[in-house]
């Protein structure tokens, strides 16, 4: 199974926000995502500085390393799934917010379907201006 599952673009219309950095892009880009500057395979974003307010959809086949750069960069939007595991509960223990994503939420494959994933998903800000505007589109937990 593929980890290639792009947000789609009525889900950025709808943030409103405009990123520095998508950490974890297609390695053709995604023009969709507001971000001036991206990271994908070819570059591995675990690897790279990450500046200014970053995107971030991990894989979900391995999210823990993705979450606990995005926590320790403090200023950003995540796409996760929701997750019986250490490293989601470890998003509970710190100042980040999250909203839960409706069961009817698509993503978009590398072919351009949408495509329904087996998890529920979450969108995580962290950065007090990030978690306002995350207050803007959902009941915030």
């Amino acid at each position: 199974m593929s980890d290639e599952w792009y947000t789609p673009k009525s889900f950025f219309d709808d943030l409103g926000v405009e990123f520095d950095l998508d950490v974890c892009a297609p390695c053709s880009g995604a023009p969709w995502v507001p971000a001036k500057k991206y990271y994908c395979l070819d570059n591995d974003g675990l690897k790279q500085d990450w500046k200014g307010l970053v995107w971030m959809n991990p894989p979900y086949s391995s999210p823990k390393q993705w979450v606990e750069k995005w926590l320790d960069h403090g200023n950003g939007f995540a796409l996760l799934p929701c997750a019986k595991s250490k490293w989601y509960n470890k998003l509970f223990a710190t100042d980040s917010k999250f909203i839960l994503l409706p069961s009817t939420f698509k993503f978009i494959n590398i072919a351009g379907d949408k495509i329904s994933h087996m998890m529920a998903s979450s969108l995580w800000a962290i950065g007090e201006q990030n978690i306002k505007t995350l207050n803007r589109i959902g009941k915030v937990r």
